[in-house]
């Protein structure tokens, strides 16, 4: 993983945690949806454009393909990804311990 990795954009950090198990696009949509309330909602180029991009950074592979249904393919998060969201969630909790800190002092 390098810097320029980082931070990791709201779309990249939910499609690697509704990849905690092997899910389809139009599962991490949906579960991305539901997770944010409807505040996200994942296009069908972000979520592909996205996905092909963590594939070849090794942060997700392919699962299974579906041949009876339209080749339909499920992907899951690898270890690197595994670290890499690890690393974000531990940035966002410095952010967010930062702010409480200014928070208590004004």
């Amino acid at each position: 993983m390098s810097e320029k990795d980082m931070p990791l954009t709201e779309a990249v950090y939910y499609i690697l945690l509704a990849l905690r198990r092997p899910n389809h696009g139009y599962g991490i949509i949906q579960e991305v949806e539901e997770l944010t309330e409807g505040r996200v909602v994942l296009g069908a180029g972000t979520l592909y454009g996205a996905i092909q991009t963590m594939q070849k950074k090794g942060w997700i592979t392919l699962y299974s393909v579906d041949t009876e249904s339209r080749k339909k393919k499920e992907y899951v998060i690898t270890e690197l990804g595994r670290e890499v969201f690890a690393a974000e969630r531990t940035r966002l909790g410095e952010l967010l311990e930062n702010a409480k800190l200014m928070d208590e002092q004004m």
